[in-house]
């Protein structure tokens, strides 16, 4: 197989140029070569794919077998647009990685690959569905947005040419938005540790290993479709997620856990200041059945979590992005609502 990655350099798309390179696949990178590096044995294109010229240029450097588009996640859709014009003639397949936020039911409903997604036109510009400061309902600009870029893919390609592998959260070695190295330094600091909701509840994040492998398969795959790429319902708990962390890091700290209505008093910003928390009734109810039929294997999430880990302890050091300032709570914030638990 010859591929072409949309990005290649960092977290995900580092993750795909990797894994095909252990396949013995031919990889190129098409990026602007500003954020990490690709894995040795890969051909970097320089380029940027909001420039009309270097996305043009592009397709000179084919024919690939497919595309993997790893590098969309901040483009508007008519950039994913002119790309998939650029490559058509070029690659065999199209493998967009977009995510569940498409879906105009996250996160309060359970998704299956037959729900309702979010309006987006395939050449929306980086300004279409932005909301006013003072709105007050439900924010789908980013939906909105990969919404329209999965219809850009599949207004160039045809359908049975375009796979779209729909993700929530992604864990792993190499992770840039600060999820799980944030709780893991909490771990490793010991003591009294805020546990948020309940421990068995589940949870579906994904090893970005696993999508990488996934991609993979659809990008070798006849006759396309779509794919919720998470882990299985039931696959893992918060409790058996936040017991990970304690026991790689060698912590002496404990769990106190909070329930999500103290939590909520407390002003406790959902996603972010404890992450993986959330109380939508969909967050973590993604039908992904579909792709595991389809070859999706999911390794344990203990096992990812030992991985980042050990990532983190021999010098990982993930792509700076302003989401990892996202995450966390402060030790006084943490501390103050501990102590409401045992008052």
């Amino acid at each position: 197989m010859r591929i072409l990655v949309l990005g290649g350099t960092w977290f995900l798309g580092r993750a795909v140029a990797q894994a095909a390179l252990e396949r013995g696949w031919e990889v190129s990178a098409f990026n602007r070569g500003r954020s990490g590096v690709a894995p040795e044995g890969v051909t970097e294109i320089r380029g940027d794919r909001t420039v009309p010229a270097d996305v043009a240029d592009l397709a000179v450097h084919g024919p690939w077998d497919a595309v993997i588009d790893t590098s969309a996640s901040e483009l508007a859709p008519r950039d994913v647009l002119a790309g998939a014009r650029s490559l058509e003639q070029a690659a065999g397949a199209y493998v967009f990685v977009s995510t569940v936020n498409a879906y105009r039911g996250w996160p309060d409903e359970p998704l299956t690959e037959s729900s309702e997604l979010l309006d987006g036109p395939a050449d929306a510009d980086i300004e279409y569905g932005r909301l006013p400061a003072d709105w007050d309902g439900p924010d789908w600009y980013y939906g909105r947005q990969k919404a329209g870029a999965e219809r850009a893919a599949l207004t160039t390609f045809s359908a049975d040419r375009v796979s779209i592998l729909r993700p929530g959260v992604i864990l792993g070695p190499g992770e840039y938005v600060g999820r799980l190295p944030w709780w893991l330094h909490r771990a490793r600091s010991g003591g009294p540790m805020l546990a948020p909701g309940a421990p068995d509840k589940g949870v579906q994040p994904i090893d970005v290993r696993d999508l990488a492998d996934f991609a993979l398969e659809q990008a070798q795959a006849a006759g396309g479709g779509s794919y919720n790429v998470t882990a299985p319902m039931g696959h893992a708990t918060m409790g058996g997620f936040l017991n990970a962390c304690l026991e790689v890091t060698g912590s002496s700290g404990h769990l106190v856990w909070a329930s999500d209505a103290l939590l909520i008093d407390h002003g406790v910003k959902q996603w972010t200041e404890l992450p993986l928390w959330r109380t939508n009734a969909g967050a973590w109810r993604v039908d992904s059945s579909r792709a595991q039929a389809a070859g999706l294997w999911c390794r344990p999430l203990a096992d990812t979590v030992a991985d980042t880990w050990q990532w983190l302890r021999t010098g990982g050091t993930p792509v700076e992005h302003p989401r990892w300032a996202e995450h966390g709570m402060s030790g006084v914030r943490e501390a103050e609502i501990l102590a409401k638990l045992v008052d």
